[in-house]
C-alpha cells in the first residue's frame, strides 16, 4: 500500500479501546464524535466525580451513555479503589454476571481523577483473582507517581516491574498496559504471555515531549517520550502483532481550561475522537517520510488489525461488522474544536487545521 497517495480505503469500523467521555453537558457533547471518528465500539473509562465503583453505577452510566447515541457498543469498567475499595471480589463476581467487561487500576494520584486510586497493588489480589476466574479484563495505567521512579527513568519504565509481577501472579488474566508510551513498555508487552495486551493512543504515535511541554492541546499523561519511543510505538502499531491495539485515551477538557492556564498547567487530555481514526493515519504518513517505518509496511491487514481486530479479538468481541468505513482524500481539515449549540462547553481537538481523510460510513 502506498498511504501517502492511497485516494481511498475501506476499513472495518475501528474499535476504540480506551475512550474518556465524561459526564453531564461534557458527555452530551463529546459521545457523538465518537462514531465521527470512525468508531462503534469503546471501552469506556470509568474516573469520574465520584468514580464508578459499583456495578448500578456502571450500568446507569452505560444507560445514559447509549440515550446519547445507541449506535456505539459501549464496555463498561469499574475504578479499582485502594484499601477501603468497594471493589470487591463479589462486587467482581456481580460486575462479570452483568456484563461488566473490566476494571481499571489508576495509580494514586497520577491522571485525572485518580486521587483515589491504588496505593497498594498487592492488597487486591484476592480481587484479580477473582477477575481471572471470571475472565475480566484488568486495564492498567502503566505509571507510578514520581517520588517512587528512580532518577532518569519515567513513570512507566518503573511501573513494568508491576506488570510483570502481575502477569506472572495470575497468568490467566487478561491484562492491557493502557496507552503505553515507550520503547521498554512494548518489549515489556511482547516478554508476556499471550493474556498481556498493550493500546497505543493515536497522539503518543505523533507527539513528542518537545511537544508536550509548549502545546497545551498536545499536553496529557502519561506524557510523550522521546521521538524514538514514538517511533518505537509506529513500529509496534504496524508490526501485525495482535498484542497491541487502538485505545485512543482521548480526553476532553474545555477549551478555556487549556488556552487560560499558565504554561505547564493545563489539565492533562488530549483530544481526538472526532478525527481518531484519521489521526492514526496521518502519524503512520509522516513515519513514513521520516524513514522510521516503510510504505510496506503498512497493508490493508495490519491497520484492520490494529484499527480494529486485534482489540476486539483481545475483548473476545465479533470481529465481523454490517458496516465500513470509507475514507477518502477531498481535502477536508480537522476543526478547531466541538462545541455545545448554547456555547457553554467547547473543546479543542487534536491538530486542527491539519488535512485528512473524510470519512463517511457505508454497510457492507
Amino acid at each position: 500500500m502506498q498511504l501517502k497517495t492511497t485516494q481511498r480505503l475501506e476499513l472495518p469500523p475501528t474499535a476504540d479501546m480506551h475512550v474518556h467521555l465524561r459526564q453531564a453537558e461534557m458527555m452530551e457533547l463529546v459521545t457523538p464524535t465518537i462514531r465521527q471518528g470512525g468508531v462503534d465500539t469503546v471501552f469506556v473509562m470509568p474516573n469520574l466525580v465520584p468514580p464508578i465503583t459499583t456495578v448500578e453505577r456502571a450500568l446507569e452510566y452505560k444507560s445514559q451513555l447509549e440515550k446519547v447515541d445507541p449506535n456505539v457498543h459501549y464496555l463498561m469498567s469499574l475504578f479499582s479503589l485502594k484499601l477501603h475499595s468497594s471493589v470487591t471480589p463479589d462486587v467482581i463476581d456481580e460486575a462479570a454476571k452483568a456484563g461488566i467487561t473490566g476494571v481499571k487500576m489508576y495509580p494514586q494520584g497520577v491522571t485525572t481523577n485518580s486521587e483515589n486510586g491504588v496505593a497498594n497493588v498487592e492488597a487486591f489480589y484476592p480481587t484479580f483473582a477473582a477477575m481471572e476466574n471470571n475472565d475480566m479484563v484488568l486495564n492498567l495505567h502503566g505509571e507510578v507517581l514520581e517520588a517512587l521512579a528512580p532518577e532518569g527513568t519515567t513513570l512507566e519504565e518503573a511501573f513494568l516491574p508491576t506488570l510483570k509481577k502481575l502477569h506472572q501472579r495470575f497468568p490467566k488474566l487478561r491484562i492491557i498496559l493502557e496507552h503505553c508510551t515507550t520503547t521498554a513498555a512494548v518489549e515489556a508487552v511482547k516478554a508476556c504471555g499471550s493474556t498481556v495486551g498493550a493500546t497505543i493512543t493515536a497522539h503518543h504515535l505523533y507527539l513528542t515531549e518537545a511537544d508536550a511541554c509548549c502545546d497545551p492541546f498536545a499536553f496529557c499523561k502519561p506524557i510523550p517520550k522521546k521521538p524514538t519511543d514514538r517511533d518505537a510505538l509506529l513500529k509496534a502499531a504496524v508490526s501485525g502483532n495482535p498484542k497491541f491495539f487502538c485505545g485512543s485515551d482521548s480526553a476532553p477538557h474545555q477549551i478555556l481550561s487549556k488556552t487560560s492556564a499558565e504554561q505547564g498547567k493545563a489539565p492533562a487530555g488530549v483530544f481526538t475522537q472526532p478525527a481518531v481514526t484519521q489521526l492514526v493515519l496521518i502519524a503512520l504518513e509522516e513515519g513514513i517520510e521520516r524513514g522510521e517505518i516503510s510504505e510496506s509496511d503498512v497493508t490493508q491487514e495490519k491497520l484492520e488489525g490494529f484499527l480494529s481486530r486485534y482489540g476486539r479479538r483481545f475483548y473476545k468481541l465479533p470481529e465481523t461488522s454490517t458496516k465500513k468505513i470509507v475514507l477518502e482524500r477531498k481535502g477536508e481539515k480537522i476543526g478547531t474544536s466541538v462545541k455545545s449549540v448554547d456555547g457553554k462547553t467547547e473543546v479543542g481537538i487534536s491538530r486542527a487545521g491539519t488535512e485528512v481523510f473524510s470519512l463517511t460510513w457505508e454497510s457492507t
